[in-house]
C-alpha cells in the first residue's frame, strides 16, 4: 500500500486507517522508526505474547485454530485453580 501523510506542528503522523486495521495497529503499540537515507522505516514492534486488544477485547492469536476441547480444558483447569466448577457461575 502507498500513501501520502502529513507531518503536523507536533511532527505527527496519522498512519491511514486501511493500513492500521490491515497490519493490526491499535492506539499505544509501539513502532520501530529507522531511517536511511531519505527512507523512513516504521515496523510494529510485536511481543512475544499471544495476547493482544482487538477493538476493546483482549483475543488469544497463536497462529493456528483452537479446538473448543482445549478452551474447555483450559478454562476448567483455570477454575479449578481457583476453586469453581464449570457448573458455578462466574463472578
Amino acid at each position: 500500500m502507498k500513501d501520502t501523510v502529513t507531518i503536523d506542528k507536533a511532527g505527527r503522523v496519522v498512519i491511514p486507517k486501511l493500513l492500521r486495521d490491515a497490519l493490526h495497529l491499535d492506539a499505544g503499540d509501539t513502532l520501530e522508526l529507522e531511517s536511511e537515507g531519505e527512507r523512513i522505516t516504521l515496523r510494529p514492534v510485536r511481543t512475544g505474547s499471544s495476547v493482544r486488544k482487538e477493538q476493546g477485547v483482549w483475543v488469544f492469536r497463536r497462529g493456528e485454530p483452537i479446538s473448543s476441547e482445549s478452551i474447555d480444558r483450559a478454562l476448567a483447569d483455570v477454575r479449578e485453580g481457583r476453586g469453581r466448577t464449570i457448573d458455578e457461575p462466574y463472578g
